[in-house]
Parts: structure tokens; sequence; C-alpha cells
């Protein structure tokens, strides 16, 4: 990210206090980075360029609120770095603030969540941002905006364009707040699955998809009185949920 007055609307979207432990995946060349320093107690970058790693350790070598964790910020698919689990794990109050790299994006903006984090502020590709807020039935609709809603409040505050990074990408950016509001508790990784494996089938009617990710779709559909026509994406997430808890039961 190249313009400065960007810079500061991405930290101050992460409505950051002198004591909040701070995680920026992606921190490149630390100018976003240097931003969170003014403002949170802790930050950790988390980096998987080893020549970038190299540039911010020299860069922010004499400030002890600086840690950085160079790796990668998943360990698998659903999975984080240990590393940065630990980090979550030991604070009262962990924020993501970040120009996050586009092929994580997803599933990390999930996880986080999922491990405790209270509040996330991030740039991605428009298309993400569309498929975290959208609402049943929206063609952008699927597993992410399901789990978005069920652990979060969403805000897409304002799309960015190409010209605001550099190298500039091929399309539109967004600034997205994602603050944490957990409706699933312990269910969450099992709530996810179980979506992920029901939206496998998205284009068969919900009696279909369930029978093929391996429910009994006929009575689920009967006990909750479905419409057994209805297709996987017209259901709200509130919906998805009372179907997890009648195929758990």
């Amino acid at each position: 990210m190249i313009d400065q007055n960007l810079v500061r609307l991405v930290a101050e979207a992460g409505q950051l206090a002198p004591d909040d432990l701070v995680i920026e995946v992606g921190p490149g060349t630390g100018t976003l980075t240097e931003e969170l320093l003014v403002r949170a107690g802790r930050v950790v970058a988390v980096e998987i360029d080893r020549d970038l790693a190299k540039l911010l350790r020299e860069r922010f070598a004499s400030n002890v609120k600086f840690e950085l964790i160079e790796g990668d910020a998943l360990a698998g698919k659903h999975q984080l770095n240990p590393q940065l689990v630990q980090r979550i794990s030991g604070s009262s109050r962990a924020k993501l603030v970040a120009n996050l790299p586009y092929n994580i994006a997803s599933p990390q903006v999930i996880e986080l969540l999922m491990a405790g984090v209270d509040l996330l502020a991030f740039t991605v590709q428009k298309e993400v941002a569309d498929r975290l807020r959208a609402g049943a039935g929206d063609d952008a609709y699927g597993p992410l905006s399901v789990m978005a809603a069920m652990l979060s409040r969403v805000e897409v505050m304002r799309t960015l364009p190409p010209q605001a990074f550099w190298p500039a990408p091929k399309i539109e950016s967004a600034l997205v707040r994602m603050t944490r509001e957990d409706k699933l508790g312990a269910d969450a990784a099992a709530f996810t699955k179980f979506v992920h494996g029901v939206f496998a089938f998205r284009r068969k009617t919900i009696r279909k998809a369930l029978i093929q990710a391996g429910y009994p779709g006929e009575e689920l559909v009967a006990r909750l009185g479905l419409d057994p026509q209805a297709r996987p994406e017209t259901f709200s997430p509130e919906q998805w949920r009372q179907l997890f808890l009648a195929a758990r039961a």
C-alpha cells in the first residue's frame, strides 16, 4: 500500500488501544507496521518471504514492541501457524490489522475468528469482501458468508483502487472490518465442516445435497419443515445452524 492516507485509514479501522496485541499478516516492507507500532502495545508480524523478513528485522530491530514470525500464517487449509495461535491465546485482546495476501485471506479470517481474535480490519480483493457480507440468495453467498455471519459482524468500509498498491493488482480491493460476535462457541469447527460438506453439492436440492454429504436428508427436511426442493444457497446462516444441530442430534 503506497498511499499513506489509506495506510492510516486501515490502521484506524482496527480501533487500536495501547494494550492491544496486533497481528499483521504479510507486512511486506513494513509501511503499515510502522503505523501500527505507534498505536498498539505489541505487533506480531507474520512474513513468509525470506528477503522481506530480513528487511523487517533490520527496520524494526530497535523496537521492543515488534515481533516477527517468519513463515506461513497457515499451517494447513484450516489450521493456523502454532506460533500465531500461541500469541493469540496468550493475549487478553488480539486484533488483526493487515493488507492480507489474497491467496490465503478466505480461510485465514475464519480461522482467526475461531481462534479468538476480537477484531479484524484488512484489505482484500473486492470479490472476497462481497462473499464475506453476502446474504442468502445472493450470487456471492456460500460457506464463507455463512461462517462470517455466525462468527462476526461484517462491515465493508470502502473500496480501494488498484493504484493504492504497488505493484497495482488487476482487480479492485476493499477495506473490511469484522467484529467478533461468536454464535457457535465450541461447535465452530464441526459447523464449518458440515456447511462446506453440504455446500459442495449446492446445485442440488437441499434434500439431495444432505444425502450426498452423508446425512439423512429426507428425515432432516421433514423434521425441520423445510422445502425439499430449495437449494443450499437459499438458507440463512441461522437455518444452517438449525440444520447442523438437527443433523448432529
